[in-house]
């Protein structure tokens, strides 16, 4: 009898969560069999290796970013307003991935490091043709990491400096105004 799909997703949801809560280094295989309330047994019938596992999920997270990007491109309001406002995330599935992926980076795994330079290449096309530039795309990159950056802060004890209601659209009008092709 085959395993559910739904068990090898939530052994990949698992892992995510222990890298985020635990980082690389406490997201073993039997700490992750026991976050998904699965058997050591039952975590390698879905995932035979630690990187088979670390694969799957750098594919989870570029698969997320190409989804972003298809939403964005496809938003009344633009893709550079789209991707300002939606650079302050929160507990998205995109953000989970993306923070897992950045722990597996910080712990100096190669693959984390170029899957995360994949989505920001991702961004940077979709962006590139909306903006007047190569200095106005990357202002409107680094507004979004700023954003995303500080919005993080404010999950923790220190909040950082975001703009809300009339003064963030009044930010994603300026920047729209400066980076416009």
């Amino acid at each position: 009898m085959s395993r559910p799909p739904r068990a090898r997703g939530s052994v990949l949801d698992a892992y995510e969560q222990l890298l985020i809560t635990d980082g690389a280094r406490g997201a073993t295989m039997d700490a992750v069999a026991a976050a998904a309330g699965v058997s050591k047994g039952g975590l390698l019938y879905h995932y035979a290796s630690k990187e088979a596992l670390e694969s799957a999920l750098l594919d989870r997270m570029l698969e997320l970013a190409r989804l972003d990007v298809d939403e964005m491109a496809g938003h009344p309001d633009g893709i550079v307003a789209t991707y300002l406002r939606t650079s302050v995330m929160d507990d998205s599935p995109l953000d989970r991935a993306l923070l897992a992926g950045s722990r597996l980076a910080q712990s100096g795994h190669a693959g984390a490091s170029a899957a995360l330079r994949d989505v920001r290449t991702l961004w940077e096309e979709a962006l590139r043709p909306h903006t007047r530039d190569e200095t106005a795309l990357q202002l409107v990159l680094l507004v979004g990491d700023g954003l995303y950056f500080n919005n993080a802060l404010g999950a923790g004890a220190v909040v950082g400096p975001l703009p809300q209601g009339e003064d963030f659209e009044a930010l994603v009008r300026l920047v729209l105004e400066a980076a416009s092709a």
